[in-house]
């Protein structure tokens, strides 16, 4: 049997259905890479890192947080002292925004939200520095850690639990009576001590405010502060007679001459006390001569002989010593 070559109703609804899923699919196609900027021209910039946490070829780069092109590639360089260049990183970026990359601009390996992926991003440069062209390399800058972060957060978690634990045991001892704390919370005897002191105090403190006792005179009698305004007034007056250079106290304060008359009687004391020991002189042998001392001695105890005669028998010193003429 022949087939009819007539496109029957059916067929052209089937086409049609399969022609405008083609163009919807194109049209995706195209706007996703569009927004992906898949069909815009690129160029070639260089990063060297020491490690690349959670980067991955393919893994977006940003400028000034939003999309400008993908890393293309991540290779390991040859080991060397220099472990802040241990991977070579090769990012595609936009040419439209190399006005935006220029020398002083800083990338950085970041984390989209809290826990997302990990990207590259590059802060704009300033006019003031030339453009990076194809294949110039990135300056790092330093990057923030999370995991580091989050190791000190464990760790600072850990001593909130212990001292949460401390917390509760020193709670416990108070509420056991455990200790000077716990004593105060749970003995009565003490409370009831605190309250007779405060009662004392209260009745303290009434005395002192009666009008008629001595501490009430003084909160209250003016007559006090009178006396003491005299009293610094008088004070007053007497510091003002003392600087005053023509008074008495005021000259002792002021004029040296005393104070010289006294430094040259001390220095002619000194004067006589060195005579009287140099061993010259009737005094400083009177002072340092034994044999004189002996004489005088023996001299003294014959006066003393002699007077002692005198008054047993006055007549026999005295006869022929008075006449008496006619």
């Amino acid at each position: 049997m022949k087939r009819s070559t007539f496109i029957t109703w059916d067929q052209l609804k089937v086409g049609s259905l399969i022609l405008i899923g083609l163009v919807v699919l194109g049209l995706a196609i195209y706007n996703l890479g569009k927004a992906a900027h898949l069909f815009s021209s690129r160029y070639k910039l260089v990063a060297f890192l020491p490690n690349a946490n959670g980067l991955r070829a393919g893994g977006s780069v940003l400028v000034a947080g939003q999309l400008a092109g993908t890393i293309q590639s991540i290779d390991f360089l040859p080991v060397d002292a220099d472990t802040t260049r241990n991977l070579k990183v090769v990012v595609e970026v936009e040419e439209d925004l190399q006005d935006q990359i220029r020398e002083d601009s800083r990338a950085r390996v970041r984390t989209l939200g809290l826990l997302g992926d990990k990207v590259l991003d590059i802060t704009p440069g300033t006019p003031r520095t030339a453009r990076l062209v194809q294949g110039d390399t990135l300056t790092i800058a330093q990057s923030l850690d999370y995991e580091q972060v989050i190791a000190q957060a464990s760790g600072a978690v850990g001593d909130l639990v212990q001292l949460t634990s401390d917390l509760k045991q020193i709670t416990g001892g108070i509420v056991r009576g455990e200790g000077t704390m716990g004593q105060l919370v749970t003995d009565r005897s003490l409370y009831d001590q605190l309250t007779g002191t405060v009662t004392q105090m209260n009745g303290l403190l009434t005395r002192l405010q009666r009008p008629n006792g001595t501490f009430g005179r003084m909160i209250d009698d003016p007559a006090l502060y009178d006396h003491l305004v005299a009293v610094m007034a008088s004070t007053d007056s007497l510091l003002i007679a003392l600087n005053n250079k023509n008074g008495t106290l005021g000259r002792l304060l002021r004029d040296d001459s005393l104070y010289t008359s006294f430094v040259n009687i001390a220095q002619g004391g000194d004067s006589l006390m060195k005579m009287l020991t140099s061993g010259k002189g009737t005094a400083s042998k009177m002072l340092t001569d034994q044999q004189l001392y002996d004489q005088l001695n023996k001299t003294l105890t014959d006066l003393n002989a002699i007077l002692a005669d005198i008054r047993r028998d006055p007549k026999r010193y005295m006869k022929g010593a008075i006449h008496v003429g006619f």
